[in-house]
């Protein structure tokens, strides 16, 4: 089903920016409309065989896969662009005098914003410091950090080279406990043996925890949750531990599966915190629904920690995400407990971010004046 709502989208964008393109005078004049059109149907023909092939394959089948994918993306920005290029000019019936100019503005601006989305996918992501006050956290435990990283999809597009850098930023910030708050592979499992070394690079006196997301069960989940206990992290499947004496940390299964099934999904939960606690708790589930969210609240759950929106990752997609999840960005007050969703590491889809640059969230544990 998906790969067919990326063969339709993708067509019609591909299409449209086509047209467009060939409707500029300099495009025009210069390029007769058979080579043009041959082309247009050479790189539809790429495309199409990339969404089919996907990119899991690490040799000649990879590229194919990530052109599909990042020209899925680049044709998405540039026809917001000339969308509106032509909402303007009124399709060319009123304005007809600066259709060609706002047209190749249009073109103009879609290439620079498909250029600064690529930049900010594939840059590091930044880091943002955030401190949250515990209200039964010791004064012992007062300045404790606490590194929390989601979404980084390991797969085609980033390995464990591109984690090793991550580990050097996290270990910078000193963590006491480093939290993975799911999404950590692409679907199947790594499968590199310089993952676990690297995993192992991760210097936090409190451990390295994890809890699963959706993209774990698109394959071998427990092959992946093993790959990464080599690597030393520790997973929190409907359990809760005690990080350090007065300071609870629990994390629950993904919900995602029960989530499309439309039926209740707080049952890991209420297993994971039966009942409200009086202990600093910080609870780990990779998505924010209103649900888990309510019904941690009311648990007595001081911090919980999510992923899995990407914050929208491309605008304007951004609104269709919070209209699913209304707290789908940064910290929320939900009765006393904090509520913090993180756009993420890494990317989903085409490796581009637009406005919305991946993130590594630091944070500074403080106890009650």
């Amino acid at each position: 089903m998906f790969s067919i709502v990326l063969n339709i989208v993708g067509t019609l964008l591909h299409l449209y920016l086509a047209a467009r393109l060939y409707s500029l005078d300099p495009v025009r004049r210069r390029i007769p409309a058979r080579s043009w059109w041959a082309g247009v149907f050479v790189v539809w023909l790429v495309y199409m065989a990339g969404v089919h092939i996907g990119d899991e394959a690490l040799d000649w089948r990879w590229w194919p896969g990530q052109f599909s994918l990042t020209w899925l993306g680049i044709s998405f920005v540039m026809s917001l662009c000339l969308l509106a290029a032509d909402v303007a000019s009124g399709f060319g019936f009123w304005w007809r005098a600066h259709t060609q100019t706002l047209r190749a503005a249009g073109a103009g601006a879609g290439l620079l914003l498909a250029a600064f989305a690529l930049s900010q996918g594939m840059r590091a992501p930044v880091i943002v410091e955030q401190e949250v006050v515990l209200r039964d956290l010791p004064k012992s435990l007062d300045g404790t950090v606490i590194v929390a990283v989601s979404d980084i999809h390991l797969g085609a597009q980033r390995r464990s080279a591109w984690l090793a850098e991550r580990v050097v930023q996290i270990n910078a910030l000193q963590p006491a406990a480093v939290l993975l708050l799911g999404d950590l592979v692409e679907d199947h499992p790594v499968g590199e043996a310089q993952l676990a070394p690297t995993l192992r690079g991760l210097r936090a006196p409190l451990g390295v925890w994890a809890v699963t997301g959706n993209h774990e069960f698109y394959g071998d989940v427990d092959a992946t949750v093993a790959e990464f206990e080599q690597g030393g992290v520790r997973w929190l499947r409907d359990r809760q531990v005690e990080l350090a004496p007065g300071l609870a940390l629990a994390g629950i299964e993904d919900i995602g599966r029960s989530m499309r099934s439309e039926g209740s999904f707080t049952g890991g939960l209420k297993r994971t915190i039966p009942a409200v606690t009086g202990t600093a708790t910080i609870l780990m589930a990779h998505i924010p629904a209103a649900q888990i969210v309510d019904a941690a609240a009311a648990r007595g759950v001081d911090l919980m920690l999510s992923g899995h929106t990407h914050g929208g990752q491309i605008w304007p997609f951004s609104y269709a995400v919070q209209q699913r999840f209304p707290r789908f960005i940064g910290a929320h007050d939900v009765q006393d407990m904090t509520l913090y969703v993180t756009r993420g590491a890494g990317s989903w889809g085409p490796r581009m971010r637009l406005w919305q640059p991946g993130e590594i969230i630091k944070l500074t544990l403080r106890a009650p004046d």
